[in-house]
């Protein structure tokens, strides 16, 4: 890797005020909110002085647990997805593994997990704290992934969620450039309590069941908090909701799959009209006499598709269980201790349609063990009497898809397994009339996952088993194998011999050790100068180990290969507070926050990357504030060392005919240049594509900018009409340099026919026949991102009458500028307002929560608005009744609005007794329709699934 390069006397500098300050400083738990009736901004996260006197320069969300418990969710992932300055990530409802293959970012397929996006900048690029230690990284058993899984994290153990949308390199390092989540866990607890909720679909599918346990005491001395976990969510299956029955919506079996229980042959044979043959039998028709030709066969029509959509889930199923422990120990009254552990057990399973077998020169799958093959005219099922082949001087075979229902479907179980255990010394002492705080803490954390899947075949034994008869006979277990008599004569023993059981693993780790120090300096004119410094170690640990036949290169799905790879960070950071002036005419206080930080990666040198703010407060009503930060991402272990693997994505070839007969949409004399014969047809809606690491990336860098006020004025506190009343305003702009990321493939795919440019054709072949055989889609630094945006929130507390008290929170984020260029300019789809490769940046985002209280009753309402969005339909859906403009081909996606209700009681038992009940998604509201999107027939990381109204009642008793 090659060195970050710096300005030789800027790099100086930035060291000298590393080493010019003393000490060692770092991140403490929170001061507490101030309970002040004027200004009251959240101060937690966001910076690294211990004071409780200093208000953040920037604004920091915070959900308490009632704001948890007020959502009726029991996973952290779906809970801060809901932030209306949230992106698309991962979550539940995405049942990846067989449908996807490994993404393009290089983070493998995550299947199960749940992650967490911040300004559409993409999970890798938010740093999830726990307790203000780094988390690991996520582990599915499908490569190294570079963002954080947060069904990891048990949500009974969680005190608050603080999230700070602001890039915070210069505290918190590497990963920070789209903010931070930092999990605070429950610890000051005495008693026990037990929770238990109950929850399901109103279609009666979906069914929600967990169990929570929590004890622990306080005295002089000693903390102790004690949490047990369980979690067990069932399915909730595609063939259950209408829009998703199908593979896109309105359009039936016309756009499915052409490998089908009866299968597809298309070869060249002077039998047939025109020379080439496009069969199948009739759909559902079984030959296990053996099928004859022709007389058996009929033309290969839409109508003989097959729907895979309906094996699929809408929600996949999952099982965790955690538990948690933290004990503190105060030696003296300045000096305390703690140790901390965790585990939990995360059961997952995907679910998708029997595998597909593709054969022939247009098989696609980058696999030579299909695309170089011969069925053997010896064969006994072989009804041709021809060898069909690939391979030689005069090939015939075009296609053989064939869907081997007799296997059942592709079932894909992961078992994640993570630890986590961390101990330090806390302290404080006085100097003078200063105190000064400090503080050591060594963590080790690691995710370990093993997949199992079922249902998917070894195209090696395929091949050898349509082959010749005599090599078969030879090979132990091998019988001949049957695709030509349709559904039913794929026999137990042929199953036997291409169905193997395959077991996939990967594992990360990640070791961390702080030291910290902070506290005032010395006086200034304004009042004193407060400091933080500290140092930081960190170890990174990942590895990912396919099934043997995988490595083989046998595996029938998709492809991929082992990766390994550590690097380890020293990084030494300050953080100062300089009060310029106190009150006067210039109003309360103004004060100078500057921060810096210097990292130095094994994998490719040093960064500092530094922060300023400034903080005026112009009066206890009114505050200004505004910070400017660089900020940098290393890349992770996957970006750098990932191993080639297939990912299987929705893309329209323009030089072929659309799956539904739509003329090609490309340059003719191009695509002719490219080797696309005239009349070549895309066979189905995905196209593989081969991605993988890169070992010469660079890290990304990134400037922030936020500038904004908070407004809490008198005339709107203690008055008959209000309690209080606060007004946020923040502005944001986040630029993106050298972003690690692969070109969108479709927009590649586009340029490559448009202009021939070796730099987007180079890495796509296409076989004889026209069809795409293999595309390289890897990694590299694109150009830049660049995105901007307001939050806008209103907080109101109504004063408390014979009716209870109410409160409000409104909280809106408008993205209004979104644009990602290639490392050429080559401008990439993603803008405000547009949905694309299944996410989207919705306009505006809008959450409202009315809460209500009146002694043992509370309750709740909250709205939750996405507005308005465009795709545009693909070649394969301009037909669908749901594609607004069949000309132009765009889709608009109207806006969406879902209420939530929930009631609640205390009854007087024990030390209380908290009954819940609610409903989300109240007027079962259904997300508008994607085309454009690879499942499902919607977008499932932004909107509720369809049929989605949930009720849910949940018990919390402590004693």
């Amino acid at each position: 890797m090659k060195p970050s390069r710096r300005h030789a006397l800027a790099k100086a500098i930035q060291l000298s005020l590393l080493v010019a300050l003393p000490g060692l400083a770092a991140a403490q738990d929170a001061a507490p909110r101030k309970d002040a009736t004027t200004l009251d901004t959240v101060q937690v996260t966001g910076t690294r002085i211990k004071k409780a006197e200093i208000e953040s320069q920037v604004p920091v969300q915070t959900l308490s647990r009632d704001d948890i418990e007020r959502t009726g969710l029991t996973s952290l992932g779906d809970i801060v997805q809901e932030l209306t300055g949230a992106g698309s990530a991962l979550n539940t409802k995405f049942n990846s593994s067989g449908n996807f293959g490994f993404s393009p970012n290089g983070d493998g397929i995550g299947a199960g997990s749940a992650q967490v996006d911040l300004r559409h900048l993409g999970p890798k690029r938010v740093l999830v704290l726990v307790d203000g230690m780094r988390w690991v990284n996520e582990s599915s058993a499908s490569g190294v992934g570079a963002a954080t899984d947060l069904n990891t994290i048990p949500l009974a153990i969680v005190e608050r969620i603080e999230v700070l949308e602001d890039g915070a390199s210069s505290l918190y390092g590497s990963d920070a450039i789209a903010g931070v989540v930092n999990i605070i866990t429950r610890r000051n607890f005495d008693g026990g309590q037990i929770s238990l909720n109950y929850g399901q679909y109103g279609k009666g599918d979906g069914e929600l069941q967990g169990v929570d346990l929590a004890w622990g005491f306080n005295t002089d001395r000693a903390n102790l908090f004690l949490g047990l976990s369980y979690v067990d969510q069932d399915p909730v299956y595609s063939k259950d909701r209408a829009v998703a029955a199908f593979p896109v919506p309105g359009l039936g079996v016309e756009t499915g799959s052409s490998a089908t229980p009866n299968g597809r042959f298309i070869f060249t044979d002077p039998r047939c009209a025109g020379g080439t043959c496009n069969l199948t039998t009739p759909n559902g028709t079984s030959y296990p006499n053996g099928v004859r030709f022709p007389q058996d066969f009929i033309p290969f029509t839409g109508a003989n598709r097959y729907n895979f959509a309906r094996e699929n889930m809408l929600l996949t199923p999952s099982k965790r269980t955690g538990a948690f422990g933290q004990f503190r120990y105060h030696f003296t009254d300045n000096v305390q201790g703690y140790v901390k552990a965790l585990y939990n057990r995360r059961e997952s399973v995907n679910q998708a349609a029997p595998e597909p077998i593709f054969l022939g020169l247009d098989a696609g799958t980058g696999n030579p063990w299909s695309e170089r093959i011969t069925i053997s005219r010896l064969n006994p099922y072989n009804p041709f009497g021809i060898d069909l082949t690939s391979e030689g001087a005069n090939p015939n075979l075009i296609t053989l898809a064939r869907r081997p229902v007799e296997g059942g479907p592709r079932i894909f179980e992961q078992e994640v397994d993570t630890q986590y255990v961390a101990g330090g010394l806390e302290g404080s002492f006085d100097a003078g009339d200063r105190t000064f705080f400090w503080d050591v803490n060594a963590a080790y954390s690691r995710n370990k996952a093993d997949q199992t899947n079922r249902g998917s075949y070894n195209i090696r034994n395929i091949n050898i088993a349509l082959g010749d008869p005599a090599v078969c006979a030879a090979t132990p277990g091998c019988v001949p194998l049957n695709l030509f008599g349709g559904p039913g004569t794929i026999t137990p023993q042929m199953l036997s011999w291409i169905s193997p059981v395959v077991r996939d693993r990967s594992e990360q780790k990640l070791k961390t050790f702080t030291a910290n120090f902070s506290g005032d300096l010395f006086n200034l004119w304004a009042g004193p100068l407060s400091f933080a410094a500290g140092y930081e170690y960190r170890k990174y640990e990942g590895s990912y180990s396919p099934d043997p036949i995988t490595v083989a290169g046998y595996y029938n799905g998709t492809q991929s290969l082992p990766t390994s790879g550590s690097y380890d960070v020293n990084e030494a950071y300050v953080e100062l507070n300089l009060p310029l002036i106190k009150e006067g005419s210039f109003g309360k206080s103004l004060d100078l926050s500057l921060a810096g930080r210097y990292s130095d990666y094994s994998t490719f040198g040093g960064q500092f990357t530094p922060k300023y703010g400034l903080r005026w407060q112009v009066a206890d009503e009114f505050l200004l504030r505004t910070t400017y930060a660089e900020g940098f991402r290393a890349p992770s272990i996957g970006e750098l060392y990932g191993s080639a693997s297939r990912a299987d994505l929705q893309l329209s070839d323009p030089c072929l005919i659309s799956i539904t007969g739509a003329p090609p949409t490309g340059n003719r004399a191009n695509c002719a240049a490219l080797g696309v014969p005239a009349g070549a047809a895309q066979a189905n809606s995905q196209i593989s594509v081969q991605t993988g690491g890169n070992k010469d990336l660079e890290p990304e860098t990134a400037r922030s900018f936020t500038a904004g006020f908070v407004y809490s004025p008198a005339w709107a506190a203690g008055v008959p009409w209000s309690d209080k009343f606060d007004f946020e305003v923040t502005y944001y702009r986040h630029s993106l340099e050298g972003a690690v990321q692969a070109i969108d493939a479709q927009t590649q795919l586009n340029l490559c026919v448009q202009t021939l440019d070796p730099l987007y054709c180079n890495g796509i072949t296409r076989s004889s026949v026209g069809g795409i055989s293999s595309f390289e889609n890897k990694l590299t630094n694109l150009g830049s991102i660049k995105t901007s945006g307001w939050d806008v929130d209103f907080f109101w507390t109504l004063p408390e009458t014979s009716w209870g008290q109410f409160k409000l929170a409104w909280q809106n984020t408008w993205v209004t500028q979104y644009d990602a260029l290639g490392a050429a300019g080559q401008v990439q789809p993603r803008k405000p307002g547009v949905e694309v490769n299944d996410s989207a940046i919705p306009e505006w985002t809008s959450n409202a929560t009315l809460s209500w209280k009146r002694n043992a009753w509370t309750g709740s309402w909250t709205i939750r608005h996405i507005s308005e969005l465009t795709e545009t339909c693909q070649a394969s859906a301009l037909d669908s009744p749901y594609c607004d403009n069949h000309v132009t081909g765009e889709n608009k996606l109207s806006p969406t609005t879902y209420h939530d209700l929930q009631l609640g009681y205390r009854f007087e038992l024990l030390k209380g007794l908290q009954v819940t009940g609610g409903v989300n998604n109240v007027f079962d509201k259904d997300p508008p329709v994607c085309l454009s999107c690879s499942l499902n027939g919607y977008d499932a990381s932004t909107y509720d699934i369809p049929g989605g109204r949930f009720f849910y009642v949940r018990a919390d008793l402590r004693f």
